[in-house]
């Protein structure tokens, strides 16, 4: 049981907080009882309390408050291993453009709710790919990809995390311009470069130091978004461009660099997902053997062809080769005669609920990534 005054961790059915001393427990609102902390109902009237429970309250200066369950323990798990290590990660910094614009001309409370959703829409979409939020900036977040939970993947991570935010801000926005009249928009920068992991403290907080410009060189790009953009460096750009459309190439100058440095703007998701799809779209070597496989694969179809239903698994250790046997199974199959849908357990997915399912409801009714919910809407209409 949670502490909603101090996060800590108590055992279920604890009356009192062990770390604070705050008291556990619900006042109706129906007949004035009060009731235990974990009670649904109240057990003198019969009120429904989970009107009323709250959320524990965000406090953005400790990591331990907004960090999910699931990866705080993860990092908290992995801390001793990876201390002092040398890790290559990816940077975002992200902010809202015409801050201060907004901010004096709106009520202070406003704005502080303002701030509150924006941020969790970037915490959630961050969290989603991983990442842990280092700092919030009054009008921002600086986030890191790769420590201290190491992903291989961590450039492409950064980048489906950014456009989530642009995607979801985009929406928030609309909804702020009908209640204020206020254009809000986030700008964003991504920088991939080294740090020196230092300690991680049971709180979450994490020591690190930047080697040369990892940090500085994310908030100029951050700094050269557009409203509503996103701006990578080409380090970023290099580990990231077969799996993302880009913009063509801009030759920026950056304050503390004498060379101008190459930019790119994030556009959206390209068609390509895993490292398969990219080794494939440069050019695979030729297929040779694996006869029995496809003879299995093929005489599972050809049942199914008949009206006998079929499930195969295909086995077998890392890089061996299932995925180029579907593939190679795939192409020897009548387009005219199948519906082929396919659905991933991908590496960023961890969190993502159902995401093989969803990536099969959006191949079958042709959703792209970046479609809103008024067309994905009008899709599925079509479709049924």
């Amino acid at each position: 049981m949670q502490c909603p005054k101090c996060q800590f961790e108590n055992r279920e059915g604890a009356k009192f907080c062990g770390k604070c001393g705050h008291k556990f427990e619900i006042t109706c609102s129906q007949c004035g009882t009060k009731n235990r902390s974990d009670n649904n109902f109240c057990d003198e009237c019969g009120y429904d309390l989970t009107r009323h429970k709250e959320a524990p309250e965000i406090d953005y200066s400790k990591p331990k408050s907004y960090t999910p369950k699931y990866l705080a323990d993860k990092i908290l798990s992995t801390r001793s291993s990876i201390k002092g290590e040398r890790k290559l990660v990816t940077v975002m910094f992200a902010d809202v453009a015409s801050f201060t614009a907004i901010s004096e001309s709106m009520d202070p409370e406003d704005v502080h709710q303002i701030m509150d959703g924006c941020f969790k829409i970037m915490m959630d979409e961050i969290h989603k790919y991983e990442g842990t939020i280092n700092q919030f900036t009054g009008d921002g977040v600086m986030a890191i990809f790769g420590a201290p939970v190491a992903h291989e993947d961590h450039a492409q991570r950064a980048c489906y995390a950014a456009l989530s935010v642009q995607n979801i801000i985009q929406n928030y926005s609309e909804d702020l311009k009908k209640k204020f009249g206020i254009n809000f928009n986030m700008r964003i920068g991504l920088n991939l470069g080294p740090v020196v992991v230092g300690s991680i403290g049971d709180d979450l907080r994490m020591d690190y130091t930047a080697v040369g410009d990892t940090t500085n060189l994310a908030e100029r790009m951050e700094g050269l978004a557009e409203p509503g953009t996103i701006i990578v460096s080409e380090s970023t750009y290099k580990l990231a461009k077969d799996y993302f459309k880009f913009g063509p190439m801009q030759k920026v100058k950056v304050k503390g660099k004498k060379k101008a440095q190459n930019a790119y703007e994030l556009l959206k998701v390209g068609e390509i997902i895993t490292r398969f799809d990219a080794a494939s779209a440069k050019g695979l070597t030729r297929f040779v053997g694996r006869t029995n496989s496809m003879n299995a694969l093929m005489e599972s179809y050809n049942k199914a062809h008949s009206g006998f239903g079929q499930v195969v698994g295909v086995v077998g250790d890392a890089g061996v080769g299932k995925s180029r046997i579907l593939l190679e199974f795939r192409n020897q199959l009548s387009r005219d005669e199948i519906t082929y849908l396919e659905g991933r357990c991908l590496h960023y997915g961890d969190s993502i609920a159902y995401l093989p399912i969803l990536e099969i409801l959006r191949v079958y009714f042709q959703i792209k990534e970046e479609e809103n919910e008024s067309n994905i809407k009008k899709r599925i209409m079509n479709k049924v």
